[in-house]
């Protein structure tokens, strides 16, 4: 009897311990809390923001939690004046310290701005745009200078432009000297230059993708016409934007009509080229072309033969070649829905390298139809002819058809279906198309392009009328 109850007793206790170690596996541990999407939060800076009569070397940030380092922080950090010493910065745990390495002018405000530099080390969140003020003197500097940046060629934004102030109106001083204030466009294109002293400057701005922040022939930049003087009250500048005209290179000599000229011998490779063909299909509005992988430096116009239907019927063509070598242009026109042979002789060409055709090819194409195309109709209400408007129609950035407006209207009885933006260019020179600036010796203005703001869409086949209320 004794055995039994023993045995009860233990499997009564098997039976515990089995629920308990069961319980324990089924207990889910606590959740964390909500992410932490907060910046981090300045407790204390020595010396204090907006000090006045700085003397000191160091300045310490102590923030609520720790930081990381600091993130590109030549690119980030903008100091004005601008310094010829560019400060050591360093972060600890909860600290970030500046430990200045310039000389301090006397009387003068100092305006740090960190930009996108400090984020905190666990979850990386931003502490944007963080600045710092003090002075030299025993007054801050209060006035501003506010203003926009525009791209003359289109009227959009480029935000990523760095605009300057330089205290000399020399030409030369964008190219060799460091400006005196910097500042960064907002994502709107607009500026603005805090803390700054009573003067005369000279405004400009630019691409600085090597952080000089010096003029490059090759970048977008802009200028001021004139000085500004900064004192309360001052007006905004607005600039415009542009990448000055270079030189086309010099490309070799072509002989036209079989003249080889001279040169080494063709060797055993195939001379490579693609069309603008579409889907084998040849735009009524466009003209053919033949791009070359290399540059030409043989070709005979007279071997390239064009014709029409399957009887190859002769068909009118002239031929250009561009500045490059690299591209000739047919230039006919196009009959609708019709089929077109292009002949193209072995010898017809040859490239730098010496690639010719191994044998005579022909290339086939048919021409779209006039259903294709809508007719375009646009109507302007309060335009002014006398600045000598052109309307430009883009796609995706791009222009790709202009009319230079003599009446407050246009028609086209064919135009390629799609969606189309548009813009306004004021032509100074009335050549039909944009033209950028020049800045060095004549300090002459890009013109201007003004976006309408508005898309239209040309449907196929169909009369597309449109009025546009300037």
């Amino acid at each position: 009897m004794r055995r039994i109850v023993l045995f009860f007793l233990l499997i009564l206790l098997i039976t515990k311990i089995t629920v308990l170690i069961s319980g324990c596996a089924n207990i889910v541990p606590p959740m964390g809390g909500p992410r932490d999407s907060l910046p981090p939060l300045l407790v204390k800076v020595t010396p204090p923001d907006s000090s006045k009569g700085f003397d000191t070397r160091t300045i310490t940030f102590t923030f609520d939690e720790f930081i990381d380092q600091p993130q590109d922080i030549f690119r980030n950090l903008i100091i004005s004046p601008t310094p010829t010493i560019f400060p050591v910065i360093e972060s600890k745990l909860r600290t970030l310290t500046v430990k200045i390495k310039d000389t301090l002018e006397p009387n003068t405000t100092y305006y740090y701005n960190f930009g996108d530099a400090i984020k905190d080390i666990n979850e990386g969140n931003v502490l944007r745009n963080f600045s710092y003020i003090f002075t030299t003197g025993n007054t801050l500097d209060t006035l501003q200078l506010g203003g926009k940046v525009v791209l003359a060629e289109t009227g959009g934004i480029d935000s990523t432009l760095t605009v300057i102030l330089h205290r000399s109106g020399e030409d030369s001083a964008v190219l060799k000297d460091r400006p005196r204030y910097i500042t960064k466009l907002d994502g709107q294109g607009n500026f603005l230059f805090r803390y700054l002293p009573t003067g005369i400057y000279y405004v400009y701005a630019l691409k600085d993708e090597s952080g000089t922040r010096r003029y490059s022939d090759k970048a977008l930049f802009a200028f001021a016409d004139s000085s500004v003087e900064i004192k309360p009250g001052s007006s905004p500048v607005t600039l415009y934007a542009f990448i000055e005209n270079e030189a086309p290179p010099a490309g070799p000599t072509i002989n036209f009509a079989g003249n080889r000229g001279t040169g080494t011998r063709p060797d055993d490779r195939r001379l490579r080229f693609t069309t603008n063909l579409s889907g084998n299909t040849q735009d009524l509005l466009n003209d053919f072309s033949l791009n070359f992988e290399a540059p030409l430096r043989n070709i005979d116009t007279t071997k390239l033969q064009l014709s029409t239907d399957s009887a190859f019927i002769s068909a009118p063509a002239s031929w250009q070649i561009d500045s490059s070598q690299k591209k000739i242009t047919l230039k006919t026109d196009w009959k609708e829905n019709t089929l077109y042979n292009l002949i193209l002789d072995k010898d017809f060409a040859e490239d730098s390298a010496g690639r010719k055709l191994f044998k005579t090819d022909t290339l086939y194409f048919t021409t779209k139809k006039l259903a294709d195309y809508g007719s375009l109709k646009v109507s302007f209400i309060n335009i002014d002819l006398s600045e000598n408007p052109v309307l430009q129609l883009s796609q995706n950035g791009q222009v790709v058809k202009t009319f230079p407006l003599s009446i407050n209207e246009i028609y086209q009885a064919l135009f390629t279906p799609g969606e189309y933006e548009l813009s306004i260019l004021f032509d100074k020179n009335k050549n039909g198309k944009w033209d950028p600036g020049q800045f060095f010796g004549a300090r002459r203005q890009p013109e201007l392009v003004r976006p309408l703001n508005k898309k239209i869409n040309i449907r196929a086949n169909w009369d597309n009328e449109f009025e546009i209320r300037l």
